[in-house]
């Protein structure tokens, strides 16, 4: 486009902006002379628009068609190839148009099934025009999707109050100006075409969608008042934060459309559930009164209760003799692992939705829920203690990271075993959480290796202190956990392979806060890997997870931006964790670059998802590929729950654990209080006997937590 006049007009009678642009093009025919008019009527409407295909393309010029009828947009390579098939075609039923914040230029289509295209117009009209003939397409086939579909969310959108006119809020709204934000005759319209299914909701849900119905309407007067403004100095519907505001409202009124259609659901399902029928007593069981008195913990009211409260109160007995006492190890009465619990999906059960919609009704956003007791059934079979050791389940490529040959080679080696160690430590996508650790507990582990599968100058290491005699012919990796602190929450984690002289040392504090449909957990701590044969020590940090869809179908997905860095070799990087755009996008997805910090110069970029396929690609041209979902899983070696020390996670949570695979989550809620309720009863003695806390393993130092008696203090650097 060589030149471009551009003559704004209003429309006194309409209130309405026409801007009229006449181009004249080079030859290439991209652009062509026509009208933008900003109404409500719909209209079809073609022109060319770049399109962004992916890094290496980039963006492309495509002629596009917007078909109202048909309520598709697609495009074409270019105009004269419009008679043949389309390139691409997006149905615009249900889907959502955002103007970017990039640029004034640009905005995407993210259609219902997850597809997007981001596009950019030439100008700022030109978008506003585009995204105007859009929103009304999609706007209109979304809700002949509605009226097609006679399921309950089809009338989750059409239902009014109950006598709105005489309600507390039409009498409030009455003293306002009616006239400039809602228009109250189509609101009447709307009430008297639902009367009849208004017995369907109860009162607050019918006084939640009257105020649904009347920020509707000034939904849709804030969007006439924008578009009315004249294209004047200073205001004009072009405004950047006037297109924000436009965007964001649709998004707001979206939203609140779906919440108000789970809530439906839900009490349709209550309406319908038998008599008798789950509730959500459970949640907050009573305490006995043997407990509220403080003597021993009663055994629980069922047939083995003799055996399980037995086992309690020992555990009550022995506690305050064995705190800061080391538990007695020998690796030689571990045993392999041989349990390999698959989490169940949770689905979207509804008495389990029951409880979480009482659970979220006593939240706040923002709020920390470190003291809120989560019901017994999103539980996962471990704890928080056994899940940070599952973070070793490759060990081989944890012990391969001394194997390399120079410092880049073992960053890169210490990126790769990073980047793979979330899947199995997260047992996939699976919305449930561990078990949270009462303080003082402990988990014990250890993985074996046989050397022939090792080079390198650490693999003919061995008769060290702490390690396997020369003649061992595998590598013993061992790991010890502890709960350091109970409020606020925090973990210390230590492992080490002294035939090989590689030790990780970290401490991670758990935050948990509510975020309206999601809970995200910060993973605030630092780790350090120590490499002695080479003197080197790598520092990293931990990404926050994500659990979505919560009244829905739960899914998990990790986010934020962590750092790994070597300060004697220079070496560094950066790895960033993408949690799902609001509008289209992937899951999963991680990108990292390793630099070198002395030239500043990048010698590796990975992308993929941390549950599937990681490309690396170097600068030299070569790339290779990791599937995470086939890399070989170690099995754990630990000690039967029989040998085991009270403290020790698996003898904890041993009736807990049982109890949800026999699915009894009524007893497994019971066995989870009342080891919480030990905990705080413990907790008011030290405080009324002024009594501080003695940990076993790890010691408080600086700002971290290090364990007491680590390999590089043990073991010296020079053997």
């Amino acid at each position: 486009m060589q030149g471009e006049s551009t003559a704004v007009r209003v429309s006194e009678a309409e209130g309405k902006v026409e801007t009229h642009t006449q181009s004249r093009t080079s030859g290439s025919g991209r652009a062509t002379s026509r009208s933008w008019q900003y109404s409500d009527h719909m209209e079809n409407i073609d022109g060319y628009l770049m399109k962004y295909t992916n890094l290496v393309t980039g963006w492309q010029y495509r002629f596009f068609v917007l078909n109202n009828e048909a309520g598709v947009l697609e495009y074409f390579v270019n105009e004269q190839s419009r008679p043949q098939k389309p390139r691409g075609t997006l149905a615009l039923g249900g889907a959502v148009i955002s103007p970017s914040d990039e640029d004034s230029h640009t905005f995407t289509v993210n259609a219902i099934s997850g597809e997007q295209y981001k596009l950019r117009a030439t100008d700022a009209k030109e978008r506003q025009h585009w995204v105007s003939r859009l929103q009304i397409c999609t706007q209109h086939h979304t809700e002949a999707m509605g009226k097609n579909n006679a399921s309950l969310k089809a009338r989750s959108f059409s239902m009014a109050s109950q006598g709105s006119a005489n309600s507390p809020l039409s009498q409030r709204r009455s003293t306002q100006n009616a006239a400039a934000f809602l228009n109250i005759s189509q609101l009447s319209r709307a009430s008297s075409l639902c009367s009849s299914r208004r017995s369907l909701l109860p009162d607050h849900l019918v006084d939640a969608r009257e105020m649904m119905t009347q920020a509707q309407g000034q939904h849709k007067d804030l969007i006439q008042t924008i578009e009315g403004l004249p294209a004047a100095p200073g205001l004009s519907p072009l405004d950047q934060d006037l297109l924000m505001l436009k965007a964001t409202s649709m998004a707001t009124m979206n939203c609140l459309n779906d919440c108000f259609h789970i809530l439906q659901l839900q009490q349709v399902a209550r309406q319908r559930r038998p008599p008798g029928g789950p509730t959500i007593e459970w949640l907050e069981p009573k305490l006995p009164d043997l407990l509220k008195n403080g003597t021993s913990l009663p055994s629980l009211a069922a047939a083995d209760s003799k055996a399980d409260g037995g086992a309690l109160e020992r555990v009550t007995a022995e506690s305050q003799d064995c705190v800061g006492a080391l538990e007695d190890i020998n690796p030689e009465d571990e045993v392999e692992d041989i349990f390999t619990d698959q989490e169940d999906d949770l689905g979207a059960i509804e008495e389990e939705r029951s409880v979480i919609l009482h659970l979220l009704s006593q939240l706040k956003l923002g709020m920390d829920l470190t003291r809120v007791v989560l019901p017994t059934f999103i539980l996962e079979k471990r704890s928080l203690l056994e899940m940070y050791a599952d973070f070793l389940s490759h060990p081989d490529l944890f012990l391969a990271i001394a194997d390399g040959s120079t410092p880049e080679d073992r960053m890169l080696r210490f990126i790769k075993y990073y980047l793979t160690s979330f899947h199995e430590a997260r047992k996939g996508a699976i919305a449930k959480k561990p078990y949270n650790p009462i303080i003082g507990e402990t988990f014990h582990c250890s993985w074996r290796l046989p050397c022939s599968q090792f080079s390198g100058t650490s693999a003919s290491r061995a008769g060290l202190q702490g390690g396997a005699p020369e003649s061992s012919d595998f590598y013993q990796v061992q790991f010890v956990a502890e709960q350091v602190s109970h409020h606020p929450p925090i973990s210390g984690f230590y492992a080490e392979c002294p035939e090989r002289r590689m030790a990780v040392n970290a401490h991670v504090w758990t935050k948990s806060k509510f975020m309206g449909m999601s809970i995200g957990v910060s993973m605030v701590g630092e780790g350090c890997l120590y490499l002695l044969d080479h003197d080197e020590e790598y520092t990293f940090t931990l990404p926050s997870a994500y659990a979505r869809s919560i009244l829905t179908v739960p899914w998990v997905e990790l986010g934020g931006k962590v750092n790994v860095s070597c300060v004697k070799t220079g070496y560094s990087a950066a790895i960033t964790f993408q949690t799902k755009p609001f509008y289209g996008g992937k899951l999963h997805r991680v990108t990292a670059e390793v630099k070198h910090g002395p030239s500043n110069a990048v010698v590796c970029r990975v992308q993929g998802e941390w549950n599937g396929q990681l490309e690396f690609s170097h600068v030299n041209g070569d790339t290779h590929t990791v599937d995470v979902t086939k890399l070989p899983v170690s099995r754990k070696w630990v000690r039967p729950i029989e040998q085991q020390g009270p403290f020790e996670s698996r003898r904890l949570w041993q009736h807990v654990t049982e109890a949800l695979r026999h699915k009894d989550i009524e007893k497994a809620t019971e066995h989870k209080r009342l080891l919480e309720e030990r905990q705080r009863s413990e907790e008011r003695c030290r405080v009324e006997t002024r009594t501080a806390w003695r940990t076993r393993y790890f010691h408080s130092e600086g700002d971290g937590w290090v364990y007491h008696n680590p390999l590089w203090r043990s073991v010296g650097t020079d053997l």
